[in-house]
């Protein structure tokens, strides 16, 4: 059977076409210089290079390719830094250029669908958001209406530890305990858990749980944000998760916020005391560039509770961390002849030395966090030197 004419014509210019975009690819390649990396295979790319431990797979890569290298993440190019050279130009040099993120289910199920400043993409709210932390939520006026909280809870955790003396004690669970209770009454006001499970709140371990998971799925490596058309297929089970967390999530901030909304509405003179009372007061702000949603609210609130594992202890010395805990109350002076270092030492009695340093820069701890997030190219760059 002789096939017709148009039929081959039709065939002759598929694979000129074909042809024709090969070569205009592989120019681009060499026209944009691309960075240094493995041979990726189909679909999966290079994923079969990263473990369970993505940061030290890059490490052992980045020992082979270099300081920046490119590699390939199922149906997306990623380059990835691996000094702090490398670093200062996407966060620094070319900061707006790499400002946005992808769009991850990390952002869209736990993040109040790209709501809170992690995943927001880089534009009008995500200014507004930060600038919201910097001058409303986090200033260092409003730090100081918070002043007697951190002495409360510094109290409750010295008593705590005293009450335990001759005895072992696991120093790392008490001090995510006084970090979880020390900022969630800062963020939302009045304690909104119990040690008990009751009707109006969460237990504290609950509490814990929900901020851990939140950090772990907001970390994870998940296959579909890589590989799209397999997502729905949900391979490691994170998205499963995901729900099921913004669901408790969802549950207990609009407990929060329902409950502080009937405080305003029964206060003509209402002043805002809490991180929740300031935002739901922004919401209501005809001025702003973007307007607050309930979303969003949820995502600015979220956010703030997340300080409370920003930062790590293990970032200050161990001797100024610990040392006071071994005294009673009722003797400061053995404490501070026992610290060594002078900032702890001047912080001790009002402000622990740890609650000092994360609380009083929280927007350090945002920015920590912020930059620890993947970043997304919004265009194409060059170096300046060039």
């Amino acid at each position: 059977m002789v096939a017709p004419p148009w039929a081959v014509l039709a065939l002759a210019w598929l694979a000129t076409l074909t042809l024709l975009s090969k070569l205009i690819n592989l120019g681009h390649r060499r026209q944009k210089e691309l960075p240094p990396g493995p041979k990726p295979w189909p679909i999966i790319g290079n994923l079969n290079l990263v473990g369970s431990n993505p940061h030290q797979s890059f490490h052992l890569l980045s020992k082979k390719y270099g300081e920046i290298m490119q590699l390939k993440f199922g149906s997306f190019p990623v380059v990835v830094a691996s000094s702090p050279e490398m670093a200062k130009q996407f966060l620094k040099t070319h900061g707006k250029t790499f400002a946005s993120r992808p769009a991850t289910a990390a952002g869209k199920y736990t993040s109040y669908n790209f709501c809170d400043m992690t995943w927001a993409p880089y534009g009008p709210y995500w200014r507004q958001a930060r600038k919201i932390y910097l001058n409303e939520l986090f200033s260092p006026k409003q730090l100081d209406t918070y002043e007697y909280i951190r002495v409360e809870e510094l109290h409750a955790l010295i008593s705590r530890l005293y009450a335990l003396s001759g005895k072992e004690v696991a120093i790392r669970e008490h001090l995510a305990r006084f970090m979880l209770t020390n900022v969630s009454r800062m963020a939302l006001g009045d304690k909104y858990f119990s040690e008990s499970k009751s009707d109006s709140s969460v237990k504290l371990d609950e509490l814990r749980e929900m901020v851990d998971e939140w950090f772990l799925l907001n970390g994870v490596f998940n296959i579909g944000d890589w590989i799209p058309w397999l997502s729905f297929l949900d391979l490691q089970g994170y998205v499963k998760r995901m729900k099921a967390l913004y669901r408790k999530l969802d549950k207990f901030h609009n407990y929060v916020i329902d409950d502080h909304k009937a405080r305003r509405a029964g206060d003509k003179d209402f002043v805002a005391k809490d991180v929740v009372d300031v935002v739901l007061k922004l919401a209501d702000d005809p001025n702003l560039q973007v307007k607050l949603t309930s979303d969003c609210v949820k995502g600015l609130i979220q956010l703030s509770l997340s300080f409370q594992q920003g930062i790590s202890f293990h970032e200050l010395p161990l001797k100024p961390r610990l040392s006071f805990f071994i005294f009673p109350i009722s003797e400061p002076a053995s404490a501070y002849r026992d610290l060594h270092d002078p900032i702890a030492a001047a912080s001790v009695v009002l402000e622990f030395s740890v609650a000092a340093v994360i609380i009083t820069h929280p927007i350090d701890a945002v920015d920590l966090i912020i930059a620890c997030i993947d970043r997304a190219c919004r265009w194409d760059c060059q170096d300046p030197s060039d």
